[in-house]
């Protein structure tokens, strides 16, 4: 069986914070361009878990920005952590292990397991495994968490829905894995933020700037989006990721859960009053985002709802490391988004303001087929 990775081997966390249930590829030249990797992606010649982005390091004002981002959603952040934190555990019980998917998750993962330990004395185990849109759940990573954990506790874990693809991606890979002799797992997925109304168990359902989606690996333990590639990653191996312990004099890992973790006194009131205000609202996942989106992708001619990426952190995400075609806001001087407005201008990318907009901005990539 592989074995689990941990800090500060690989990655900038504590080593009892998150365990990773990933392969080190560090030593692997797995980086492209991002254009010429966008152009193998879309034209099908490789798939976007084959390789990765070159990791785009922001300039000084864009690391101000971040510092006055983090500090100002802090409360927002820290109120979220609890509320889905409690929810889990009022749900699913006190024994629960969290299991985040890497990398978006794995920072909410790790304030989860800090909310319920300073608020409820509990220490939860936390795992980091890879999900890939079109390949599904790493499957070594599931043998690996039945055999040492009752799949019932497992608790999926991500930082927020886009339209959904990856909680779609979760259900079928989860039923897939079962459906092959392996063992049953809850697909029900918690996430800090659901704008798309794709899940039941969430922070709150507003589109709002999560604070460490504005950075790549910096923010996130100082390690890349997973990868699964035949050349590296063989049967029985987990799907790999690298540790970019270069970058070390510019991470804000620790520091995004520190700062955030110093409110969850201040938010404990709070956090009551949005828990019973959730546990008493209808929850039933719509799909309302993914509506939206078809709805985008028909009036902007888009031949793929995959270059589609609505929400905050995905249109982040388009930002850094995609080749974008332009950004669309709900309100154009709303300050959740003050740093995409900042990165699409340093990009060259167009900002159109869309006042009916169902998310409070949406990314577009660029079609270069």
């Amino acid at each position: 069986m592989t074995t689990p990775l941990v800090g500060p081997e690989f990655g900038s966390y504590a080593p009892e914070e998150v365990t990773w249930l990933l392969k080190d590829l560090s030593h692997a030249d797995l980086e492209a361009d991002v254009a010429l990797r966008e152009q193998r992606i879309q034209s099908g010649e490789a798939h976007y878990a084959e390789s990765l982005p070159i990791e785009y390091q922001p300039d000084a004002a864009y690391r101000e920005l971040f510092e006055t981002v983090l500090s100002e959603s802090a409360p927002r952040l820290a109120r979220a952590v609890g509320t889905v934190t409690d929810l889990v555990l009022a749900e699913r019980g006190s024994d629960v292990v969290l299991v985040s998917l890497a990398r978006a998750g794995t920072p909410v993962g790790i304030l989860m397991r800090r909310w319920a330990q300073h608020v409820h004395g509990l220490t939860l185990p936390h795992y980091a495994v890879s999900i890939v849109r079109g390949k599904g759940i790493d499957s070594v990573a599931l043998d690996y968490l039945a055999r040492h954990h009752d799949a019932s506790n497992i608790v999926f874990v991500d930082g927020w829905t886009g339209k959904g693809a990856i909680a779609r991606e979760l259900e079928a890979a989860l039923s897939e894995y079962q459906a092959g002799g392996g063992a049953e797992f809850n697909p029900d997925l918690a996430v800090l933020a659901d704008p798309g109304y794709c899940v039941r168990t969430y922070g709150t359902r507003d589109d709002f700037l999560i604070a460490s989606a504005c950075l790549n690996s910096t923010v996130s333990g100082l390690v890349s989006r997973t990868v699964l590639n035949d050349t590296l990653i063989g049967p029985g191996d987990f799907h790999g990721a690298k540790f970019y312990a270069d970058l070390a004099d510019v991470d804000v890992s620790n520091r995004l859960l520190d700062v955030v973790s110093a409110e969850f006194d201040g938010v404990r009131s709070d956090v009551a009053d949005s828990l019973a205000a959730v546990r008493a609202s209808d929850r039933t996942p719509t799909w309302a985002g993914w509506e939206s989106v078809e709805k985008v992708q028909a009036e902007y001619g888009i031949s793929t709802v995959n270059f589609v990426k609505p929400g905050v952190g995905e249109t982040t995400r388009v930002l850094l490391r995609r080749l974008p075609w332009k950004v669309l806001v709900r309100e154009s001087g709303a300050p959740e988004h003050a740093h995409i407005r900042l990165l699409a201008e340093a990009r060259g990318v167009p900002v159109e303001e869309v006042p009916d907009l169902a998310y409070s901005c949406v990314g577009l990539i660029k079609d270069i087929t």
